[in-house]
C-alpha cells in the first residue's frame, strides 16, 4: 500500500464493459512527512473518496484483491481514507487539519 493525495478525478466515457459504474481518481503520491514523494497515478476508487482527501491505494496485481475489483481490469485501486498518521509518535497528518 502507499499513501496518495486525491488530486481529481478522471472522466472515462468509453470504458471496457468491466469498469462501468467505477469512478476514477487522479492521485499524487505522498511521503510519510506529508509531502509530495512520487508521480501521479489514476485508480479506481473503491471506498468514495473525495478531492483533497489522503487515501491508501494498492497497484499491480494487489488492485484485484478488493471485493470490488476482483476479476476488474485495473492496475490501481483507492481502498480506504486515511484518518491520521504518526512517526515516532509525532502526528504528520490527521484528516481536516494542517500539519507542519
Amino acid at each position: 500500500m502507499k499513501l496518495a493525495k486525491v488530486l481529481g478525478t478522471v472522466v472515462a466515457t468509453e470504458k471496457d464493459a468491466k469498469l462501468q459504474g467505477f469512478k476514477f481518481l487522479m492521485l499524487g503520491v505522498w511521503g510519510y512527512d506529508n509531502k509530495p514523494a512520487g508521480d501521479s497515478v489514476v485508480a479506481v476508487d473503491a471506498v468514495g473518496a473525495g478531492v483533497g482527501e489522503m487515501v491508501l491505494f494498492a497497484s499491480g496485481s494487489s488492485a484485484r484483491q478488493t471485493e470490488s475489483t476482483d476479476q476488474k481490469p485495473v492496475d490501481a485501486v483507492v481502498m480506504a481514507i486515511v484518518d491520521s498518521w504518526e512517526i515516532e509518535g509525532k502526528e504528520k497528518y490527521r484528516k481536516g487539519e494542517a500539519k507542519a
